[in-house]
């Protein structure tokens, strides 16, 4: 082999959105998890059953995913599964159909999902309420919490971008939090999202406490992030969500642990998880065997390794509200791809933001392009225009509906 073809060899693919098709995939991811959530939200109403509507979440991924790079080189699916969590439980409830109930009218939903195109992440958490097509604009404290998620959404898209710190993002959605006389919820994390990584190192604190604190980062050209909010009324003692005694059922494989487990059931559990569910979340419910998943689980979290998503709930009678969405930042400017805020649920708040936050809604999303003017020699035409310029972001194809 030659000295140029041994570089050339050695050279590591670019995985972040210098690289037009990451970008495309990322986007590809973010189509398909878009989607997901309108067939999810359509069967948001009354009688409707959770486990069934998780089911049907993680099927609709899969059914989808399947219609893009059909190479058995690329994999893709569920990056994170749907869960569908009810009033005061905040996030990871994907029950077995023996801890499942039914929606009813007024329940406020939580639907948390996430999916992959060959590692690159889309993920997204979405709060809806059951309630009539024709119902009236959701007021009261409740509106007030939907109003300071919409706000809190649009303030951290235009504050997270190429060369601002994570520490703007926390002051700004605390003052956010402050406007609407609504609580931050306690340790939420906004985390990069990386090739097979859900949950980054680089990451943007919701609500700074004494114990709770993130070292000091700067958003960079080219990163990817999972943006958390999660609101609450009532008071700060109110703004702990603490384990649920509910059955967790969403785990991530702890890849940096190893252990000979004594276990069959454990064994046949860590094997699987291996071969399907190598790097990120699942639920035991997309287990072959799950009975038997039940009881192997016991000892490979007892060994650290696999990782829990614990479901977690905040005091009986707190309304929560929560959204994820993921932001690209490219060339030209902080993108985002998934949970767009059209799809609340009606809403009027009777509340106004402050001047700082009011001049940070009115900034842009889009980066600023400086025109260079060029001086015209004397006695000679202007140069004629390129004709097509360069596309800076190539958008993903587009899917077809999905089907049930």
């Amino acid at each position: 082999m030659s000295s140029d073809e041994s570089s050339s060899a050695e050279e590591e693919e670019v995985l972040d959105l210098s690289n037009q098709t990451v970008v495309t995939k990322y986007r590809l991811a973010a189509d398909i998890a878009n989607r997901t959530l309108q067939g999810v939200l359509q069967r948001c109403k009354a009688g409707q059953d959770v486990v069934q509507l998780c089911a049907f979440g993680d099927k609709l991924i899969v059914a989808q995913a399947a219609r893009v790079y059909k190479s058995k080189k690329v994999q893709k699916g569920v990056a994170f599964p749907t869960c569908i969590s009810v009033n005061e439980t905040v996030c990871h409830f994907s029950p077995f159909p023996e801890d499942t109930f039914a929606l009813k009218e007024g329940d406020v939903v939580k639907i948390d999902l996430g999916v992959h195109v060959d590692g690159f992440i889309a993920v997204l958490a979405h709060t809806t309420v059951i309630q009539a097509a024709d119902a009236p604009a959701i007021s009261g404290e409740l509106g007030n919490l939907l109003a300071a998620a919409d706000c809190a959404a649009k303030v951290c898209h235009r504050k997270i971008k190429v060369g601002l710190k994570n520490s703007a993002v926390t002051s700004a959605v605390k003052q956010v939090a402050k406007d609407y006389g609504v609580n931050l919820l306690q340790g939420v994390l906004s985390h990069q999202l990386k090739r097979y990584v859900i949950d980054g190192n680089k990451v943007v604190i919701q609500r700074e406490e004494h114990d709770q604190k993130v070292a000091d980062a700067t958003f960079e050209a080219n990163e990817v992030y999972a943006v958390d909010i999660a609101l609450c009324t009532g008071d700060d003692a109110d703004a702990k969500a603490r384990q649920s005694e509910g059955r967790t059922t969403v785990f991530k494989r702890a890849v940096d642990v190893n252990y000979k487990l004594r276990r069959k059931t454990s064994r046949g559990l860590l094997s699987e998880v291996n071969k399907n569910h190598p790097t990120l979340p699942f639920t035991l419910r997309s287990l072959s065997n799950a009975t038997q998943a039940k009881a192997g689980v016991i000892e490979c979290t007892r060994h650290e390794l696999l990782h829990e998503y614990p479901v977690l709930r905040v005091k009986d009678g707190t309304l929560v509200v929560h959204l994820k969405f993921v932001l690209l930042l490219l060339p030209s400017g902080s993108n985002r791809v998934t949970g767009h805020l059209s799809n609340l649920p009606k809403f009027t708040s009777d509340k106004t933001v402050s001047d700082d936050i009011a001049k940070i809604l009115a900034t842009s999303t889009k980066k600023k392009r400086r025109k260079k003017k060029k001086k015209k020699k004397k006695n000679q035409p202007a140069a004629a225009p390129a004709e097509t310029a360069a596309p800076e972001e190539a958008a993903a194809p587009s899917l077809p509906a999905p089907s049930e």
